[in-house]
């Protein structure tokens, strides 16, 4: 207060404001500067408030923005997908479709470092005893009494001693503590070594075993030819959703590949053609094909898959090996009427490399170009109706014989080691048979050669874990060493079967163990086969030494 006057200080941070009230009554002063509190504070709510409007505002924009921008975003990749569908054909005339073999080889670096070398610690320099360390400091006192003189040459010769005496102890503890890091570090250098070896070693035989598959090949094998057709439909590139699954058999005599393709079912294609964003409502509309368009799409599809499948096996084809090509089109689907899986042959073709390769696929249309080589197939393939194959794959291997059971006269007497080696094949084929009929498999024996061959076939129909699987038997008294081994691998990739089993009633050598790892062979030993047996309930023995006797009589 100033001369009976009063004031007050006021102030708004958020509105920058600020304000000294006068007066001669201080209850009227304090009255005006709670009042004038009261405006700004509404002032300031107000402001607030017309803030949070506007960012709601701007918000509901950016969103709207945001879901225009999305719309537009889902059209263009559902446009894109149906684009990718309708040049499902042209796509792959751009590709060269021979197998390229050295790309399929691995070329890749070891890339684990080799162990750094230790840092040894240094050995110290040995004390010198002629060193002025050792010299003893003599004065003018030392020289006139002999005594003096000699306790100070004393004193050095026992300091030296002692520092010297602590050198090779420091010394004997270097040296071993430097053996101690120089043999660790050896160690793991010769670990990083076989680890290394080991690498090269795998590496090598992958890139052998593609030669070898190359060689094959261009030998005009049979089993190679079908492998490499194999290997071209497995790089054509699919949408994800595609099931891409096949079976492909080679006739060497007429040249002619059968190939049955399981082709996409209709629920495995999109529909979806566009999104918009409705702001009324603040919702999605999806726009989707209608029926009519759909179906023309989906058998557009099935006749470019067709064509293009032919087209890639016969540019691949550089052996001239096959003549023609029997296509059939399969769809897994749901029957209607019975609420049943069904699996159809919805189309089938027959073309020569001649007709294909005289094609100038980025001009035809898919179905006329189809009904021009004489495919057959419903008008509206859409609809799935089933027709015959011209040509269906047999899987009646000439080289299969009439098999016979022996497991249920087998006794624990009966020592599997010195069995008829006939009997012993048979009773493998019946083994694997119970092994396979569980999953819907077969199990076929080969014609009797005794020359290390293919003993079995197996055909497991697993999605996943099946294919062709070759067996063999082997009724050994010795260890069995990798050669065994090498055979049976060089005999998978011949036959272009997914897997090899080797069945034997001795152990496997370390080399064979090795050699089969992370390779498609399966080792059973003579334990491995008795639990087999016992699991289907038969009852037997391995006695390697009574077999070996066996053999020697006879």
């Amino acid at each position: 207060m100033a001369g009976n006057m009063y004031q007050v200080e006021i102030k708004h941070d958020g509105l920058n404001k600020y304000r000294i009230i006068k007066g001669s009554d201080r209850r009227v002063v304090k009255q005006k500067a709670l009042a004038q509190e009261r405006q700004w504070e509404e002032m300031w709510h107000k402001k607030l408030e017309a803030e949070r409007k506007k960012e709601e505002r701007e918000k509901a924009a950016r969103e709207k923005e945001e879901k225009k921008a999305l719309a537009m975003q889902l059209t263009e990749e559902a446009e894109q997908q149906l684009q990718n569908i309708e040049n499902t054909l042209s796509f792959t005339l751009t590709i060269d479709d021979k197998i390229d073999w050295e790309s399929l080889k691995d070329t890749s670096e070891y890339t684990i470092p080799e162990p750094d070398e230790p840092n040894y610690v240094d050995i110290p320099d040995e004390p010198d005893k002629n060193s002025s360390d050792y010299k003893p400091k003599l004065n003018i006192l030392d020289r006139f009494s002999a005594k003096r003189k000699e306790n100070k040459i004393e004193q050095m010769d026992k300091l030296f001693e002692e520092n010297y005496g602590n050198w090779e102890l420091k010394k004997k503890q270097i040296i071993a503590e430097n053996e101690e890091v120089d043999n660790g570090y050896k160690e793991q250098l010769q670990i990083w070594e076989n680890e290394k070896q080991e690498f090269l070693q795998e590496q090598a035989e992958k890139n052998h075993a593609i030669d070898i598959q190359k060689e094959n090949y261009l030998k005009k094998i049979p089993t190679a030819i079908v492998d490499y057709c194999d290997m071209v439909l497995t790089n054509s590139i699919y949408p994800k959703e595609f099931p891409q699954e096949f079976d492909i058999d080679f006739n060497p005599e007429s040249k002619n590949l059968i190939v049955d393709y399981s082709l996409p079912a209709p629920i495995e294609l999109p529909r979806l053609k566009g999104v918009k964003y409705v702001q009324s409502r603040d919702d999605f509309k999806e726009a989707f094909l209608s029926d009519s368009v759909f179906n023309k799409m989906y058998d557009n599809l099935l006749y470019q898959i067709t064509l293009r499948s032919l087209h890639e096996l016969f540019e691949a084809d550089i052996i001239s090996g096959i003549d023609s090509i029997v296509f059939n089109g399969w769809v897994n689907s749901i029957d209607k009427s019975t609420g049943n899986e069904v699996n159809s042959c919805v189309l089938s073709i027959q073309a020569t490399k001649e007709e294909i390769m005289d094609l100038n696929l980025s001009q035809v249309d898919p179905k006329a170009c189809f009904k021009n080589l004489k495919g057959i197939g419903s008008s509206k393939l859409h609809s799935l109706a089933p027709v015959a194959p011209i040509i269906k794959i047999d899987r009646n291997d000439p080289r299969f014989v009439s098999s016979y059971d022996l497991g249920d006269g087998l006794s624990e007497s009966d020592n599997l080691a010195a069995m008829d080696w006939q009997d012993f094949e048979h009773l493998i084929r019946e083994l694997f048979d119970k092994e396979f009929n569980q999953s819907g498999g077969e199990v076929n024996i080969t014609r009797a050669s005794r020359d290390g061959g293919v003993d079995a076939i197996a055909f497991d129909p697993d999605p996943i874990r099946g294919g062709k699987i070759v067996i063999q038997a082997k009724r050994y008294t010795n260890v069995v060493g990798v050669s065994a081994v090498r055979d049976l691998y060089g005999t998978v990739l011949n036959e272009g079967a997914t897997k090899g089993i080797l069945v034997s009633t001795a152990d496997y050598g370390p080399d064979a163990y090795k050699f089969s790892k992370d390779k498609p062979i399966t080792l059973l030993n003579g334990n491995n086969l008795l639990h087999m047996l016992q699991n289907h309930g038969y009852k037997a023995k391995i006695d390697l030494k009574e077999a070996k006797k066996v053999v020697n009589d006879q």
